[in-house]
């Protein structure tokens, strides 16, 4: 394996850990739901129950996986709903700039739309063949690729268009805004001017 594919700080685990903040929810079918709302272009929310999700298009992506608590996992096969495929169904408004990326129990995560929308974010519901395991994300997680794990959302339920930045969860705890691994941006105090908004 070439040292190049691994961030710094970062190194390769036989197991994959999960980690997460709070208990794993309970998967209730006939309850469940994705709902996008917010900055949306036509001031309407949207909405799929998880058999209309299991009918949206499917694509196949293979990343690697960086973890703030310093592992990675390389060439991980994801099988889901692209993330540009929710942005095409439920347009966001002309002066969108950000998504909140919501979870079961109130957790949340920050990402700009540029990062959003990118092809290899997706909404997934398979791992390397597999449907997710519930302390992985199962029914759905988001899968940001190119930022700290924290950012690859568990359980999502909901993803709120914002027309400003607004920090997360681990955000709003001292976690970096913006979670690039390749530059180690792990905690707030390492925050430049401009990367996110005033810690409260």
């Amino acid at each position: 394996m070439s040292e190049r594919r691994l961030p710094p700080g970062q190194y390769v685990p036989n197991e994959w850990p999960a980690v997460h903040y709070g208990p794993v929810p309970k998967f209730r079918p006939h309850r469940w739901d994705l709902q996008v709302y917010g900055a949306t272009a036509d001031g309407t929310q949207y909405r799929w129950d998880w058999t209309e999700f299991q009918t949206l298009p499917r694509v196949d992506v293979v990343t690697d996986f960086h973890c703030v608590t310093r592992f990675t996992k390389l060439d991980v096969r994801w099988r889901g709903v692209a993330a540009s495929t929710v942005l095409k169904l439920a347009p966001p408004a002309e002066d969108a700039t950000h998504v909140m990326v919501w979870a079961e129990y109130g957790y949340s995560a920050n990402l700009p739309l540029d990062d959003f929308r990118r092809p290899d974010v997706i909404l997934a519901t398979h791992r390397d063949g597999k449907p997710l395991e519930p302390q992985h994300g199962y029914p759905v997680r988001l899968v940001v690729p190119h930022r700290y794990g924290w950012k690859s959302v568990k359980w999502v339920r909901a993803i709120e268009y914002l027309t400003a930045d607004r920090r997360g969860f681990w955000e709003e705890r001292g976690y970096h805004n913006l979670a690039n691994p390749w530059l180690e941006q792990r905690y707030s105090y390492q925050e430049d001017p401009g990367d996110g908004p005033p810690l409260d």
